[in-house]
């Protein structure tokens, strides 16, 4: 789907610790120091004067369950014109550190409930995927639980109509090209220039040219 960013809209992300980024939650207008912040930068420097305005609201540890308990006040309470969500990556941990895992049936269902609430407020929509760089080679088993997500994502993407960013693509790219810890310390969280690599392929997802 081609996504625009009109001038005077509201853009709003939402997910775990990767959109959240250490953002400060006593202030409505922070973006943390990751994606976020810069691809609202880089917007900005292409789009002076627009009066877009971006909103952060990520919150590290969440799976698509807590998103789904929260959307009322930090999503649909927020009206965006634009809603970018980037969830999974909790939902596989879950299996593995606390023996919770989420199911695809499950995942897919919790997600498509939020999309089709935004949607229903007239939001245009982003998914960006979930991912995993091989920091640590453990981590390549943990692609069983995350694969099936991923096909989640752009599953619901092409129900929407919604903007993919694949960025498990780009992040294993980039991996291929120079190894995963200059993207990402523990193959989730990521480095400036893991987030200055994710903000790029946002912005392209976007129809931003930076």
């Amino acid at each position: 789907m081609n996504i625009s960013i009109a001038p005077g809209s509201t853009v709003l992300f939402i997910g775990d610790s990767i959109t959240d980024c250490d953002r400060d939650r006593d202030s409505p207008d922070s973006l943390g120091a990751g994606y976020v912040a810069m691809a609202a930068g880089w917007f900005a420097t292409r789009h002076p004067g627009s009066r877009v305005r971006f909103v952060n609201r990520g919150i590290g540890g969440d799976r698509v369950v807590d998103l789904h308990a929260r959307w009322d006040t930090d999503c649909l309470a927020v009206k965006a014109d634009l809603v970018s969500v980037l969830v999974g990556i909790n939902d596989v941990w879950g299996r593995y550190e606390r023996d919770d895992p989420t199911p695809p049936d499950t995942f897919a269902e919790h997600y498509r409930t939020i999309l089709d609430r935004a949607a229903g407020q007239g939001a245009a929509l982003i998914l960006v995927e979930p991912f995993l760089l091989p920091a640590r080679e453990q981590l390549w088993a943990r692609r069983e639980d995350l694969d099936p997500k991923i096909g989640v994502v752009r599953r619901l993407a092409a129900e929407f109509g919604a903007a993919l960013v694949p960025a498990d693509g780009v992040m294993a790219a980039a991996t291929a090209a120079s190894g995963p810890h200059e993207w990402s310390p523990d193959g989730v969280h990521l480095t400036p220039a893991g987030h200055a690599l994710l903000a790029q392929a946002w912005l392209r997802a976007a129809g931003v040219v930076c």
